[in-house]
């Protein structure tokens, strides 16, 4: 095979240093190591990479031709061995994050994967939406290294956790909804609340809700945020979702938040990184960590 390692460190270097023996000073190789190497792959190529007529070696078009590809071969090898070498120190093979979809537009967590690609470029990573019962169970059975959710009430004693950012919910409905109807639309009490059908996002396999959020008699379920909004937009019911989420239907007049006059219509809740105490943290992860903290300075 012409292209190796080493004669494409060659070829590259005597194009970027000008001559033969500029590029073997900047490789530590004697100039007449790359002037062979040049040579044996012209050979090999049966082209001319460099016009020897001057006193520089002077690549040809048929070299310059070349030069993008040789390029990203070079910088593909150079990450092959970075990653190796990470692989080696203790770094995972891949990273899996779990995340509650109400933080997806909330939380920087895809800046602080940015930031993670750049220092391991080849790193696989996978990110999984899921309710918030169902990203806590993916990190206790391995199907995910990290989840993004909100806070728990008693975490449990294999889960460790990280607070990284603040998420405001507040309690909307349809102005269309019948609870605004006439007087009553300035003055809705928690007994009225509590009356009403409430849309509850909630995990596919538990019955288990945050009874912090889950508050009325009657309620609809979905695993979905997006959902949720579509079924309060109908008037199919009231629903805590993020400020965020429903930010441009309360502008427009679509939603109103709820004017409650004996409880707060915001409920703010602090945002974890969680992960289990039951298999260490793996160096992408810890990272992982280290920058999402970063990035919410």
């Amino acid at each position: 095979m012409a292209f190796d390692l080493d004669n494409v460190k060659a070829f590259l270097a005597a194009i970027d240093h000008g001559s033969f023996s500029a590029a073997a000073r900047a490789l530590g190789r004697v100039p007449s190591a790359i002037s062979m190497a040049i040579a044996n792959l012209e050979a090999q190529l049966d082209v001319q990479l460099f016009d020897r007529t001057g006193r520089n070696p002077t690549p040809t078009a048929q070299a310059l031709a070349l030069l993008p590809q040789a390029r990203l071969l070079a910088e593909g090898l150079q990450r092959l061995n970075v990653h190796a070498l990470s692989l080696n120190r203790g770094l995972e093979a891949s990273l899996t994050l779990a995340l509650v979809p109400e933080l997806l537009g909330t939380v920087p967590w895809s800046a602080a994967l940015h930031a993670l690609a750049l220092e391991h470029p080849l790193l696989q990573v996978e990110v999984l939406t899921a309710p918030q019962a169902d990203a806590l169970a993916m990190v206790r059975s391995g199907r995910a290294d990290l989840a993004l959710v909100f806070e728990r009430y008693g975490a449990a004693p294999y889960q460790a956790f990280q607070e990284v950012a603040e998420e405001r919910l507040v309690a909307v409905a349809a102005r269309s909804h019948p609870m605004f109807k006439g007087a009553r639309q300035a003055q809705v009490r928690d007994t009225d609340l509590l009356l009403q059908r409430q849309i509850v996002v909630a995990g596919r396999d538990t019955d288990q809700v945050d009874q912090r959020i889950a508050m009325s008699s009657l309620q609809w379920k979905t695993d979905s945020p997006i959902a949720a909004l579509a079924l309060v937009k109908a008037g199919l019911g009231w629903a805590w979702l993020p400020a965020s989420q429903v930010r441009e239907a309360v502008q427009g007049g679509e939603l109103v938040e709820i004017p409650t006059i004996n409880l707060t219509n915001v409920l703010r809740f602090f945002v974890d990184i969680v992960w289990t105490e039951e298999r260490p943290l793996g160096m992408a992860a810890t990272r992982f960590i280290e920058l999402l903290n970063v990035q919410k300075m």
